[in-house]
């Protein structure tokens, strides 16, 4: 019997001896064993989730700017240089900004530089004549600034001209961008599409002023096209190709009441030319009127802007 106690003494200590042998081998370093830890015995193992990938956007051709969400609407601050929480920077482009190559080419102008909106606290003006003013920041030049802004940052290319066509007077604008958009395509220039960007004069006949989007009010668009007839039905000698401007003026119609309805008026036909017959892509925007606001009238560019990116992507109506 004792022998026996012995004999099983002797293989306790034995496995004890193997034991900590095991426990001091695991505890070295895996790079002193020249081994890969795979796993950690006598210790507790947290494994902690991989992040998920950050997934790489596939863009449309262009991509679409959503106005919808009130975080993505610029929050417009008093001073035209003031950083808003969207990071949107209200700032006047300069007509020598380059176009992109291969990118789809807009051209905004504005005869009548110098119509604005009703003066807030925010944004106040100092009036050449009643609803006008030569400030960029606070006439319609602003408002094509910010158009600029959202159709860039959506890759299309975009040349803004600020140029002031009014003075010396007013009856006279449109002889002047004439002047400006003949001058751009001798030297080479060409564009897909055409603006020229307004502000309407009030007409209680228009319906609402503004209508309701998830930011807030927003001013009203109108899209007019010059058939060039004249009054008298003589017209011009070189007539704008209208009905090719009017598919694209009812194109951005169609697509920006899709979005809010309402936003825009149904298309307009002039017997005025308008400049339109330069290029068979032309339209005149009028973007509210003179009893909107100016965060009125800028409110509703994202909208504009997702509609001008449709036509960009192919999608004629």
């Amino acid at each position: 019997m004792g022998k026996e106690v012995c004999i099983v003494k002797k293989a306790f200590l034995r496995a004890a001896v193997l034991a900590a042998a095991l426990i001091l081998t695991l505890s070295i370093s895996p790079a002193a064993r020249g081994e890969s830890a795979v796993f950690s015995i006598f210790s507790e193992v947290t494994i902690s989730p991989s992040p998920a990938p950050t997934a790489t956007p596939t863009l449309a051709a262009p991509p679409v700017i959503s106005p919808a969400p009130s975080a993505s609407q610029p929050s417009l601050a008093p001073s035209p240089t003031a950083e808003p929480q969207s990071g949107f920077r209200l700032e006047v482009i300069s007509a020598q900004s380059t176009p992109h190559p291969g990118a789809f080419r807009v051209l905004i102008y504005h005869t009548h530089t110098y119509e604005a909106y009703t003066a807030t606290e925010a944004y106040p003006y100092t009036s050449k004549e009643k609803w006008r003013t030569s400030s960029p920041d606070r006439n319609v030049v602003a408002v094509g600034s910010y158009l600029t802004k959202l159709l860039t940052d959506a890759g299309v290319s975009v040349t803004h001209d600020t140029t002031p066509y009014e003075p010396p007077k007013l009856s006279t604008a449109y002889q002047r961008s004439l002047e400006m958009l003949q001058k751009r395509q001798q030297n080479g220039e060409s564009y897909d599409l055409y603006i020229d960007l307004h502000r309407d004069a009030y007409s209680k006949g228009n319906g609402p002023n503004t209508v309701d989007t998830p930011s807030g009010a927003s001013a009203r668009l109108l899209m007019l096209i010059g058939k060039g007839t004249g009054q008298t039905g003589a017209g011009y000698d070189i007539k704008p190709d209208w009905e090719s401007n009017r598919t694209i003026a009812q194109t951005l119609t169609n697509r920006l009441n899709l979005q809010c309805e309402g936003i825009c008026r149904p298309v307009s036909l002039k017997s005025g030319r308008y400049n339109q017959h330069v290029a068979p892509c032309c339209v005149l925007i009028e973007v509210g009127n003179n009893q909107n606001t100016l965060e009125e009238a800028l409110a509703a560019m994202p909208y504009l802007a997702n509609a001008i990116c449709a036509l960009a992507d192919g999608q004629i109506e």
